[in-house]
């Protein structure tokens, strides 16, 4: 049995989106979380987990249905932005463990959306300690001036990319393969639980 801190949450969402401007009084609401629990010290992915997110004040494009291969009968039947926030802190510990996203996007988009429904922040504070850009990782460890995106990542990494991408529960898995490489390469920052 390993400490909690040994285990990192990845996490990868998908937005509702357009093919530009979103319409009038629209906002890019989660619709999908992708979660993979990653055991560091075993070095390994221990599970993976999808939690679909109801939005209300936007809908699901065509646009957003080709990229991400989610519909909106697919999404109305999943929880509240509230639910999900509370099934990601009582059944994944997301207020004590450590978590990791490619890129800064998912964090912004949990703050902003917490924000504006008007629910507690799920992965504790301050977001600094709690945090971390595997991307930007990534792109150290491998000398990079650019930060690529997750499946270009796959390819320089030499690894395969499972599922589909654009979908969060395929990438979170993705992104859990890409911080097992910089773990094994000892380029992953020391992350420690807050409880």
């Amino acid at each position: 049995m390993h400490p909690e801190s040994a285990l990192l949450n990845v996490i990868d969402v998908e937005a509702t989106c357009w093919d530009g401007q979103p319409p009038p009084g629209a906002v890019n609401e989660i619709i999908e979380i992708g979660l993979t629990v990653v055991d560091l010290s075993a070095r390994r992915r221990v599970s993976r987990h999808r939690v679909l997110v109801r939005p209300v004040r936007s809908v699901v494009s065509d646009f957003c249905t080709e990229l991400t291969g989610l519909t909106q009968a697919e999404v109305d039947r999943g929880v509240t932005f509230a639910e999900a926030c509370r099934i990601l802190v009582e059944e994944y510990g997301a207020g004590e463990r450590p978590w990791a996203s490619w890129g800064e996007y998912d964090r912004r988009q949990f703050a902003r959306q917490s924000r504006a429904d008007g629910v507690a922040y799920p992965f504790g504070c301050p977001t600094e300690r709690t945090h971390t850009n595997a991307k930007a990782v990534f792109a150290a460890a491998y000398g990079l001036r650019r930060k690529p995106g997750m499946a270009q990542a796959l390819q320089i990494a030499g690894l395969p990319l499972d599922g589909r991408h654009h979908r969060g529960e395929d990438d979170a898995w993705n992104i859990a393969a890409l911080v097992l490489d910089l773990v094994s390469r000892e380029a992953w920052p020391v992350t420690t639980a807050l409880a």
